[in-house]
């Protein structure tokens, strides 16, 4: 099993739609907001939380199609399913780096932008916390969704379509965790439902993956 992460981890890399990708479209968000908004720093500020949890859950669609796209195309997805690895192991394996390649940078350059969008530094502690703990939930979505377009030729706008309403409770949670920090207000319930999301997307989702990933491989 690690080997697989590390060998999903390189062909991120080599495939050109991990790291880089992913920060330069958040990157694209952010400079973006202010020209369509306004210079305004207090108004920014309101609307950073938002701006910062849309841009992370765009950036990571972009990149969703390629987590069983690669293998689906050079037969390894037909060979993993005949390997003594459990194909839901595999799919949390997928799911997990897709995290570290897209979900991870976007929580480390979160600071930065948030800056640029008007938050204290005081304040960036919460909007980190809530895309650490949140983007998992974005990645074992996205894996299902990837689950069910793989094959399909041009899947990608059926799968964002498939997957961005099963990213709402995530995205409305995680922005409450990090506005209501902002705002000093206690933020526990939020806290507690966004992780309860994250371990249940990585519990649940994994075994209707593989059940749907059996039935197109048939």
């Amino acid at each position: 099993m690690i080997a697989l992460l590390q060998r999903d981890l390189l062909l991120a890399v080599r495939a050109g739609g991990g790291f880089g990708l992913g920060v330069a479209f958040f990157l694209i968000v952010v400079v973006l907001v202010p020209l369509g908004i306004g210079p305004d720093m207090v108004i920014l500020s309101k609307v950073s939380v938002g701006v910062l949890w849309v841009g992370a859950l765009l950036a990571c669609v972009l990149s969703l199609d390629r987590i069983f796209s690669l293998d689906y195309d050079d037969g390894t997805l037909e060979l993993l399913l005949t390997s003594p690895i459990p194909l839901e192991a595999v799919v949390t394996i997928k799911a997990f780096s897709h995290w570290i390649t897209t979900g991870l940078p976007l929580v480390v350059v979160s600071p930065i932008l948030g800056l640029l969008l008007g938050l204290q530094v005081s304040d960036l502690k919460w909007v980190v916390i809530s895309l650490l703990i949140g983007t998992p939930a974005l990645s074992a979505i996205g894996a299902f969704g990837a689950s069910l377009t793989v094959g399909i030729r041009r899947g990608g706008l059926l799968l964002s379509l498939l997957v961005l309403p099963l990213y709402v409770p995530t995205l409305i949670f995680g922005a409450n965790v990090a506005s209501k920090g902002l705002e000093d207000v206690s933020n526990n319930g939020a806290l507690l439902i966004l992780t309860a999301v994250t371990l249940a997307a990585f519990s649940i989702l994994p075994f209707a993956s593989a059940f749907v990933l059996r039935i197109n491989l048939r």
